[in-house]
């Protein structure tokens, strides 16, 4: 009559200790992400959005890497283990590769996407 928590969903310290202790994978990720947006909202240097971006994607790596090596992470866990994973992995994979082939001067050019875009506009 009640729904089951997810695999992996106990505290990640133990019950005495204080909350911030017993979710530190959740706090972890949303930190890493929260200095991500901040250097982005800052602008402090030239390529700013996109160091930022990559924090962001790097926070949900970390997150899909908790996620696999703890057994217990607290609030990070939503579904299944392998469900997280997959989804925090290819998550922050594909905002790590966007935010290297970010216009202009992107770090990272791959030839066949450029061909595809062509051809899809024209």
């Amino acid at each position: 009559t009640d729904t089951a928590r997810p695999e992996g969903g106990g505290r990640a310290a133990p019950s005495d200790a204080p909350a911030p202790a017993r979710q530190w994978p959740l706090l972890t990720v949303l930190g890493l992400a929260g200095v991500g947006l901040l250097v982005v909202g800052t602008d402090a240097f030239a390529q700013s959005f996109r160091i930022g971006t990559m924090l962001v994607g790097a926070a949900l790596l970390t997150g899909a890497v908790l996620r696999r090596m703890l057994p217990s992470v607290g609030m990070l866990a939503v579904r299944s283990r392998f469900t997280d994973m997959i989804t925090y992995g290819v998550m922050g994979g594909l905002i790590v590769l966007l935010a290297l082939m970010v216009q202009p001067d992107p770090w990272l050019k791959i030839p066949f996407l450029e061909e595809i875009l062509h051809l899809t506009v024209t």
